[in-house]
């Protein structure tokens, strides 16, 4: 069985990162057909994936994101491609949120806290 470890960095807080994560895991879901279901913390949230020949988890925090994953043996032959595709994904999304915050957020003005019950809902809401 071959193991996939990504870890980034970033400045982005626990609820820019929060956002990311929720982006990762919908991608997840809609493209790599993996179930997902997101269990939120109090410093530190966590994704946890699966689909067949694959499962892992992606761990959230204020500072670091840290990704672990095993592939069954099939795609334990792709290892380096599947993990260059993971960790390219996970910089995009990295790149574009402080971006859509600069963009958003007029100068001086703090951005408006959203609804716990929403942070709650995940992307794999109602999927079992």
């Amino acid at each position: 069985m071959a193991k996939i470890q990504i870890s980034r960095a970033h400045n982005l807080g626990l609820a820019e990162a929060r956002k990311v994560a929720f982006k990762w895991a919908e991608q997840a879901e809609t493209r790599l057909s993996m179930t997902c279901s997101y269990e939120e913390g109090h410093s530190r949230d966590e994704v946890v994936f699966k689909r067949a020949g694959v499962d892992g988890r992606l761990t959230v925090t204020k500072d670091h994101f840290a990704l672990e994953a095993t592939l069954g043996f099939l795609l334990g032959a792709f290892k380096d491609r599947i993990e260059g595709e993971i960790a390219k994904n996970l910089d995009a999304l990295l790149a574009q949120e402080p971006a859509k915050a600069v963009a958003q957020k007029p100068a001086g003005q703090k951005p408006a806290a959203k609804k716990s019950a929403a942070k709650k809902t995940g992307p794999a809401a109602g999927k079992k």
